[in-house]
């Protein structure tokens, strides 16, 4: 089996290098670049299993490579960046991360938060019972198999973990969860400690799938409790 492949993005060399030494050691491949616009060039010539992306980059701001990274892939991404405001987590995930470390930072807690990643995203991928990984809800389908939604047959590109949220909703159709509920199942654990991670997922996911974002069809809110992915309407 080959190792994975990880994409450091990263322009304080000794950072760098030790992250790719300890990514080594645990038998990962890696690639450093140090600029935005060389980590756009290796991800259309490669296809990375995972990103490591620091927000202070000397090019651009990461937030920016991050989204562009988005339109082309849904390769997990995971920011690592000494800029720790809610406000830059917020965007971080708002743009397509998947979860955000700041710095100073433990290596082996950077290698356990990959690793959960991967295993989640293999349970998902190895899942062998294919009635149960495609969902026919009106004119949507949504097929856990191969990460893809579609509306009217057209195929709209979700993220990892935005195809990973909508599933589950999708999967318990017409039952509430809290956010917490929702972090504990889709993350595996409270990544952030801050439960307005679901609350920008959400947001980014109607954006993409509802008609009329401001008011969804699918993807209710239930104010005071969380959300739901409702069929009470159109079934």
């Amino acid at each position: 089996m080959k190792n994975i492949n990880v994409l450091i993005v990263e322009d304080e060399n000794d950072i760098a290098n030790i992250i790719k030494d300890y990514l080594s050691v645990h038998q990962f491949d890696s690639h450093i670049v140090r600029t935005g616009h060389e980590a756009i060039l290796y991800l259309q010539e490669s296809a990375p299993d995972f990103v490591i992306l620091d927000l202070s980059l000397p090019d651009c701001d990461g937030i920016e490579i991050c989204r562009k990274i988005r339109e082309h892939s849904n390769v997990a991404i995971l920011i690592l960046s000494a800029r720790g405001s809610d406000t830059d987590k917020v965007l971080g995930l708002g743009f397509g991360a998947d979860d955000y470390m700041t710095k100073p930072f433990s290596l082996s807690e950077l290698v356990a938060r990959i690793n959960a990643h991967l295993r989640r995203q293999d349970r998902w991928l190895q899942d062998h019972d294919v009635q149960k990984d495609v969902l026919h809800i009106d004119n949507i389908i949504i097929n856990k198999q191969e990460y893809l939604f579609l509306r009217d047959n057209k195929p709209i590109p979700l993220s990892a973990k935005e195809f990973e949220l909508l599933f589950f909703l999708a999967k318990n159709r017409n039952q509430v969860f809290s956010k917490s509920q929702l972090l504990d199942a889709v993350w595996g654990y409270d990544t952030y400690g801050d439960e307005n991670t679901i609350t920008v997922y959400i947001r980014r996911i109607r954006e993409k799938i509802e008609i009329n974002p401001s008011h969804p069809v699918y993807l209710q809110t239930v104010w005071g409790v969380g959300y739901k992915f409702s069929t009470s309407n159109h079934v």
